[in-house]
């Protein structure tokens, strides 16, 4: 375990319309206001994303199990972005519903709203952190620097 103290910085409120990528659009949101580390959560709908539903088996690296969401789907989730170099890394989990079924997975690709969704992004302050590749995990890893 490993931690550092700061403060959150500048909020942003961002709404993203039908069809915007929201990866993507968040990216370029980062990248435009020079945010080297935040947390944010997402509220509204998703009609298309290629997820992570967990590893096949508990080892590491892990093996991720794929899926691919192809209808609309209330979500609910919470990321974190931090920098490997130059490009935001974002981490995002999120709940996403249809019609009483719930999937859990983790927001990797490919993400297209459906009607409206809001983000609330906090920059954090004081904090060097950077989500460099961990060769070890097979990821990108939160690190302090």
């Amino acid at each position: 375990m490993d931690y550092r103290t700061g403060s959150i910085g500048r909020v942003l409120t961002i709404r993203f319309d039908h069809g915007d990528d929201l990866l993507e659009g968040l990216k370029e949101i980062i990248l435009t206001e020079k945010i080297k580390s935040g947390w944010f959560q997402i509220l509204g709908g998703i009609q298309q994303a290629g997820v992570v539903t967990g590893p096949k088996e508990p080892v590491m690296p892990p093996d991720p199990v794929w899926r691919d969401v192809d209808e609309a789907r209330e979500v609910l989730g919470s990321g974190s972005v931090h920098m490997d170099r130059e490009e935001p890394r974002i981490h995002l989990h999120a709940a996403m519903g249809h019609h009483g079924d719930t999937l859990t997975a983790c927001i990797r690709k490919n993400t297209k709203v459906y009607l409206i969704l809001e983000v609330i992004l906090f920059e954090l302050q004081g904090i060097e952190a950077g989500r460099p590749w961990y060769e070890e995990g097979g990821f990108n890893r939160l690190t302090f620097t």
